[in-house]
């Protein structure tokens, strides 16, 4: 496992109580093997012997990453990641396969699969393909979860507060907003204190990094 990749989840997200690697692939061996080797770097993992299974049971909310078989009865594995796709998840898919072929492996990266790997595959290589995954989800998930509590803090203000966040976002002063708005300096001031504090922002950069607008 690359140290490397390791310390950079440590620094985003407790792993083991926050993270899962899902396993799809209808060969029991492989499933079994894989479940042995992930939970050897303490990862969690769960495993599924079709994509119908998986689906039933993924929660779209949890960080991690999914090692999907390419070719199997019923859903393939590069159907289940484009059914991911359309269900609206970003789950970082590694497509694995013991009979490689270009198009297949085209429309898999098409679909949005991280890396396509050719089994037999070094534990190694997996391990360090299944860490970049999940340190990239983990990043994801944690912006995905900062712009939602933006949005939540947006939803808090009221119209005219918005109205003001707005123009104070275009860098106009208290004195320009009053003037465009017909309402007075004090009143202005009164708003962009209220919206600071809603916010959560420590000054004017701060909010405008925050991008609310």
């Amino acid at each position: 496992m690359s140290s490397s990749h390791a310390e950079a989840i440590r620094d985003t997200l407790p792993l083991k109580d926050s993270t899962t690697v899902f396993v799809v692939d209808d060969d029991p061996a492989f499933r079994k093997s894989l479940r042995w080797l992930i939970e050897s770097v303490d990862l969690n993992v769960e495993t599924y012997a079709s994509a119908i299974e998986f689906l039933e049971n993924f929660d779209a909310n949890t960080p991690g990453c999914a090692v999907l078989d390419v070719r199997m009865p019923g859903m393939s594995g590069v159907e289940l990641q484009e059914q991911l796709r359309n269900d609206g998840s970003d789950i970082p898919v590694i497509a694995v396969t013991a009979f490689g072929d270009v198009q297949t492996a085209v429309r898999a990266m098409k679909g949005g699969a991280t890396d396509f790997l050719e089994k037999p595959i070094s534990d190694q290589v997996l391990l360090d393909h299944i860490q970049r995954a999940i340190v990239d989800d983990l990043e994801n998930h944690r912006s995905r979860v900062k712009d939602n509590e933006v949005t939540e803090r947006v939803e808090s203000l009221t119209q005219r507060e918005r109205e003001v966040m707005d123009r104070v976002i275009l860098g106009l002063s208290s004195k320009e907003i009053a003037q465009e708005l017909g309402i007075s300096f004090k009143t202005i001031e009164s708003h962009r204190a209220k919206i600071m504090k809603k916010m959560g922002a420590t000054s004017v950069p701060h909010l405008i990094r925050m991008n609310p607008a």
